[in-house]
């Protein structure tokens, strides 16, 4: 109930506080819901998911259109993305998940300026009436909760990026590559 009131909300795109996908690789990967870094992109929790373990894909540089991708980052969003799908599908078991990229603000992103590929797991019948009559949706856990979950079955699962074991107690599991925290 806390986090429904507002406690606890991992940190947001705040007015002023510039775009939200530029500033979470400079942030501890808890603190910004990350779960997998690359050399040119991470892997990041969306902060409003769709369902549980609701993912984004994203390049460090701050580009608008996948056209604008360098080839390297094209293949590491894929990568990535492919990592992706194998953590969700043994942590959390999903039958199925969306992909997809919304690209400028008429194309359905919320975030236009910044590219970001979604990974949303999906379940059968995992949709209800809560988000249409509420416009709302329970989520079984909080976001930090599924991010631990995730980062340390990315880490064990030796899937390229680095990231920040919640339980080994060393702080990471190996380097950041160069867009490392700031």
């Amino acid at each position: 109930m806390a986090y429904i009131g507002g406690e606890n909300k991992p940190p947001s795109a705040a007015a002023g506080s510039g775009c939200p996908f530029c500033r979470a690789p400079s942030l501890e990967d808890e603190d910004a819901l990350v779960v997998a870094r690359g050399e040119l992109c991470f892997v990041v929790l969306n902060l409003y998911p769709y369902n549980p373990g609701h993912l984004m894909v994203c390049p460090y540089r701050h580009v608008a259109g996948y056209v604008d991708l360098t080839p390297q980052e094209t293949v590491e969003v894929a990568t990535l993305t492919q990592s992706a799908l194998r953590v969700l599908a043994r942590v959390s078991n999903p039958s199925g998940f969306n992909l997809g990229v919304n690209q400028g603000q008429a194309g359905g992103a919320g975030i236009a300026a910044h590219l970001h590929q979604h990974v949303v797991p999906r379940w059968t019948g995992d949709a209800n009436f809560l988000p249409v009559i509420g416009r709302t949706k329970a989520l079984p856990e909080l976001l930090a909760d599924t991010r631990a979950k995730l980062a340390d079955a990315w880490a064990a699962a030796g899937e390229p990026g680095t990231t920040t074991s919640t339980t080994s107690g060393s702080g990471s599991s190996g380097s950041s590559g160069p867009a490392a925290r700031a």
